[in-house]
């Protein structure tokens, strides 16, 4: 495309962008193969600055891994372990108190649940671990169990989403994470997580949820095999999902870690490019309210600078992460209250602390209640 033709389509996406108008797959598509990284973060920052201010957002949470041990052997994954390995682990009852009443010391707000699917678990020890937690502080938010892991139960029970839903919902179930969307195309997902949950069945699942009156997130992980037309799909299959249902409430780009997976020979995304996928998925998915830099993945720096391209969350304290950390993580397994605010106010944003549902956190210590959500005036 020649430097004219290019100039003349940014200056008709950036109108759109300016006239509060959907962007189309072709103009993201566009915007991922030839715009340059600054005018991207431009326009994300307009978006950002629409929907939330200056305000830049935390949370004061801890995450909890049951088990590792997984029937699936998803090519990206370094966390997953066989039953008989030596890293394989499985929380007890006692040890999952122990992890909710540090969290309660914390002062946290929110227990983040994922894990590995046990194949020989029971629903019901799925079903013990959230009740486990909500019976032990139940003033604590669980969100809890990726649409990959409901869809492991619905198979488990041979009973529907909505059941396996509500069976959570009545020990404690809050709302669902994001995970195990990876990407949408089944021809890439074949070959990086073959055999798991399909795309359709994640939306299925995050529909039926959304119709529960439970909120969740959405992931993209990107930099191993997709291509820009994938990424760009997967937005506005996203986008699309929310228009039906509103019950997104952000969407957190997850950078592929390739150390100790069965893809260790590519390259770990750049700065730049972990950038670019934050202010793209701010420009296309006009309807989610928030898009996430999660710091854990992306490093200190990069998740600060995000909040000039199209970021307005940083994720949170997170104690006792491990998926991202097995995969070579190098950055520290939680930040401090401090270091997010000098993070968030280095980069021109106003901090504030808000609980899993995007409400205004109001704090005595580790002492805590919930405020209205923020509003931008």
């Amino acid at each position: 495309m020649i430097a004219a033709e290019c100039d003349s389509r940014i200056a008709d996406i950036a109108a759109k962008v300016k006239a509060d108008e959907r962007l189309s797959f072709a103009e993201g598509l566009f915007l991922d193969e030839q715009a340059d990284l600054l005018t991207l973060g431009r326009l994300a920052d307009l978006v950002r600055e629409r929907k939330n201010g200056r305000y830049a957002y935390y949370n004061t949470n801890v995450h909890l891994n049951p088990t590792n041990v997984c029937v699936y052997r998803c090519t990206f994954c370094a966390f997953r372990s066989d039953l008989r390995a030596e890293k394989a682990y499985v929380f007890t009852d006692e040890m999952i108190r122990e992890r909710v009443l540090e969290a309660r010391e914390h002062g946290a707000t929110e227990i983040h649940v994922v894990g590995g699917l046990h194949h020989l678990k029971k629903f019901d020890w799925y079903v013990d671990v959230v009740r486990t937690i909500h019976e032990t502080c139940p003033e604590i938010h669980i969100k809890a169990w990726t649409g990959v892991e409901i869809h492991w139960f619905s198979h488990l029970t041979n009973k529907p989403y909505d059941w396996v839903l509500q069976e959570m919902m009545d020990v404690g179930l809050g709302s669902l994470p994001g995970g195990g969307a990876e990407i949408f195309d089944e021809e890439v997902r074949s070959q990086i997580c073959e055999h798991k949950s399909d795309a359709g069945r994640w939306i299925d699942i995050h529909r039926t949820a959304h119709g529960l009156g439970l909120r969740s997130n959405a992931t993209m992980l990107y930099g191993h095999l997709e291509q820009a037309r994938h990424r760009v799909d997967h937005l506005c299959q996203l986008r699309g999902l929310q228009d039906e249902t509103g019950g997104f409430q952000t969407l957190i780009p997850l950078a592929f870690h390739p150390e100790n997976t069965g893809m260790s020979h590519l390259a770990k995304p750049s700065g730049h490019f972990d950038l670019r996928m934050i202010a793209l998925s701010r420009l296309m998915l006009d309807n989610f309210d928030h898009i996430k830099a999660y710091w854990i993945m992306l490093g200190e720096k990069t998740a600060q600078v995000a909040l000039g391209f199209g970021a307005d969350d940083l994720d949170g304290t997170v104690v006792h992460e491990l998926i991202y950390h097995d995969a070579g993580a190098k950055t520290p397994e939680g930040l401090t209250v401090g270091q997010l605010h000098r993070l968030i106010r280095e980069a021109g944003c106003e901090p504030v602390e808000r609980d899993t549902l995007y409400r205004r956190v109001v704090r005595d210590g580790p002492k805590w209640t919930v405020g209205e959500p923020v509003l931008v005036s």
